[in-house]
């Protein structure tokens, strides 16, 4: 069974969020544990979470992905600003338990000028500060484009992150269609070969969760602007394929494709699957 969903707001809460996902023909669903620029999170129902479990085991959702908001930046150079990373994935992971054994999904951050190497390091010690032994979720390293001083831009850079980190059987990685394209990994021509190297250089059983985004730009840009499944560079036929490869059909995919109306991402989950079955 495909699990695919998107990105969906959170401010009705969990068991809301159970139900539009269902209207859509969604099963999984991502979204931000805070407003994505910051700022302190919502206090978590009990009542919610239960009626939230409920929903779980009628729509048959098994996998949620929680996104930490933009401005998390455990790699950057004034304290204050890594401060506030390193106090919000603390508080996130903390309040992950209230949905225990899911997903949590991060940007590493941006090294700002002080070198990748520097970067890495502030990283993964901003982990190991806020991740501890009881934490049953599991940390998700994104793929990200390169744009700028993001760290991440390679396979390496995230297995550098991984390594160092202390609890490192809790941490995994998100791979972003749209930002591995736009980084120079083509995943519409040479998938099994970018797999390869993931798997050689981080792991596939580090491979958590995909981001299934078409990118406005071509291989290679750097520069991560998404776009609708089969309005970008990557292509229906190439994002279906994804979730029926050998190696990624048992992933949760998640969309955070250009839409104003939640509507939309069903017509989208709907062509994907349609796609997938002629592969099939």
């Amino acid at each position: 069974m495909l699990t695919i969903g998107c990105h969906l707001s959170s401010s009705k809460g969990y068991a809301n969020m159970a139900d539009v996902a269902a209207s859509i023909g969604a099963n999984t669903f991502q979204f931000f544990t805070r407003n994505p620029r910051g700022g302190r999170a919502k206090d978590i129902d009990p009542k919610d979470i239960e009626a939230f479990e409920e929903k779980c085991a009628e729509h048959q959702i098994q996998t949620i992905l929680a996104h930490a908001p933009y401005t998390l930046n455990p790699a950057a150079k004034k304290p204050e600003t890594r401060e506030f990373a390193i106090n919000t994935l603390a508080d996130d992971l903390t309040r992950m338990e209230a949905t225990p054994g899911q997903l949590y999904n991060m940007h590493p951050g941006a090294h700002v000028g002080q070198g990748p190497e520097v970067g890495i390091e502030l990283i993964a010690d901003a982990i190991n500060q806020a991740l501890k032994p009881e934490h049953t979720t599991t940390v998700l390293l994104e793929t990200m484009a390169g744009k700028g001083t993001e760290i991440g831009r390679s396979f390496q850079e995230l297995a550098d992150i991984i390594s160092r980190v202390e609890l490192s059987d809790k941490m995994g990685v998100c791979l972003d269609t749209c930002h591995v394209w736009d980084g120079g990994y083509d995943v519409a021509n040479g998938l099994d070969q970018v797999l390869d190297e993931f798997d050689q250089v981080i792991g596939l059983d580090r491979l958590r969760a995909i981001h299934i985004n078409d990118s406005k730009n071509p291989l290679g840009a750097h520069k991560d602007r998404h776009e609708v499944i089969g309005g970008g560079h990557i292509g229906l036929d190439a994002i279906a394929a994804m979730t029926a490869h050998p190696a990624l059909h048992h992933l949760p995919f998640f969309l955070e494709t250009p839409h104003e109306d939640v509507a939309e991402y069903g017509e989208e989950i709907a062509a994907i699957k349609a796609a997938r079955e002629e592969l099939l």
